[in-house]
């Protein structure tokens, strides 16, 4: 929504400072961030057929 300039003259329009734009485009890239090292965190669980979870064993050949 930053991006779309019509937006963006409305919001300002209203009272909206573009900075807040800016910290909030941020703090999403934040949190993409840290929900992708979450999801790396987790990609090494197995789990079995009764959903319990299993570390991976690091020397299957």
């Amino acid at each position: 929504m930053f991006r779309c300039e019509a937006f963006l003259r409305w919001c300002t329009g209203e009272g909206m400072d573009e900075m807040e734009f800016t910290e909030a485009e941020s703090n999403m890239n934040d949190y993409v961030a840290e929900y992708q090292e979450y999801q790396d965190a987790t990609s090494d669980v197995e789990y079995d057929e009764k959903g319990k979870e299993e570390e991976k064993d690091q020397y299957e050949g």
